[in-house]
């Protein structure tokens, strides 16, 4: 029993090896883990967990599968945070500032806190994507949330009720439908692909065993 931690989920004390993560954590404590949990390594999002160390006021965001349980932490998990995702045709609208105007609004209302930085379990300069929204500058807000996971921690942190993510995957996609240029190779292997010229191998690699799938994988040629 060295090494082991006082830890609070969801205002119960467990104790737990000092060397965990937080869904480790959770799993040795009895918890089954069937929602808030996808890849396991931080690039799903579905964790995002918020936490108290005890005795200090300052309240933290983090993945719980990637985050490692310390003394005294209070810990409670959001397996679902309801981020407000417009509806729009990706066909119909234009890369100008009025879209995000019409479709976002609220970004407009940013006060310049920015908790949604200091809340982003991936690092990323959130405040600074949801600026160049503002501006029309997709490109660059596109290019500095790219490595969202769309946890909604920041969401969760900010009084202006903006739901960072979705501003994010919007500019994303304006950016890949007009602005980025078009890859040629990329449009003659889809017509490849719709015309069926790789229905046989799919069918030859689907009848293989997992076994010989992995090696596959493991020692396939990567375009460089």
């Amino acid at each position: 029993m060295e090494n082991m931690v006082n830890v609070y989920f969801f205002g119960k004390r467990y104790q737990v090896p000092a060397d965990l993560t937080i869904m480790t954590a959770m799993e040795y404590a009895g918890y089954t883990l069937t929602r808030g949990c996808g890849c396991r390594h931080g690039f799903c999002g579905a964790c995002a967990t918020i936490y108290r160390i005890k005795g200090q006021n300052e309240l933290k965001t983090c993945l719980a599968c990637q985050t490692q349980v310390q003394e005294g932490m209070y810990i409670a998990t959001i397996p679902f945070y309801p981020q407000d995702k417009r509806t729009y045709d990706i066909e119909a609208i234009k890369p100008t500032q009025q879209i995000m105007m019409e479709l976002y609004p609220e970004i407009y209302s940013c006060i310049g806190c920015n908790a949604c930085t200091n809340a982003c379990t991936q690092d990323l300069n959130v405040m600074q994507y949801i600026a160049y929204a503002q501006r029309g500058e997709y490109e660059k807000c596109a290019e500095e949330s790219f490595d969202c996971v769309g946890c909604g921690c920041c969401s969760v942190r900010c009084p202006a009720g903006i739901t960072h993510p979705m501003v994010g995957l919007l500019a994303r996609r304006l950016t890949g439908k007009y602005i980025a240029p078009e890859t040629e190779h990329l449009k003659v292997r889809v017509d490849e692909i719709n015309h069926g010229k790789y229905d046989e191998l799919i069918e030859q690699v689907m009848g293989k065993p997992i076994t010989e799938m992995k090696e596959l994988y493991n020692t396939r040629e990567i375009e460089k």
